[in-house]
């Protein structure tokens, strides 16, 4: 169980917008590999932390990629981990990115991934074969 005591020191220690890799084990597509099956398959996942999210299973939330399309429009792409899966968490960067921009990215995962500024009447975003 040392493991798992780890990992939750070092989830404990993340701040939202932290730069962070985990590694984590992902389930297999259901095929044998060769000599055997293979059930867990080793994945590694980079991105700013944002939080920890689920009530049943709590879950690591990463903002992958940010894409700003107009002042205040943005489209982000995000991967949620279960915490069960999880290995190690290192640590690329404290405060990667500043707090309140954490807190947007945030927000905008809340809202399914565009968040509109007040400023704005809402635009439809065509992107990644949206169209």
């Amino acid at each position: 169980m040392k493991g798992k005591k780890n990992l939750k020191k070092q989830l404990k220690d993340l701040q939202p917008g932290d730069l962070i890799c985990v590694s984590w084990t992902d389930a297999s597509i259901g095929k044998s590999l060769g000599s055997g099956v293979a059930v867990d398959v080793p994945a590694k996942s980079w991105g700013i932390f944002i939080g920890l999210m689920g009530k049943r299973n709590q879950h690591i939330v990463l903002a992958q990629n940010n894409f700003q399309y107009s002042d205040g429009l943005y489209d982000i792409d995000y991967t949620a981990i279960p915490v069960s899966w999880a290995v190690t968490i290192n640590v690329i960067d404290k405060n990667h990115v500043e707090k309140d921009e954490a807190e947007i990215l945030f927000t905008s995962f809340l809202r399914g991934g565009r968040r509109m500024s007040t400023k704005h009447k809402q635009q439809k975003v065509r992107n990644h074969g949206n169209y």
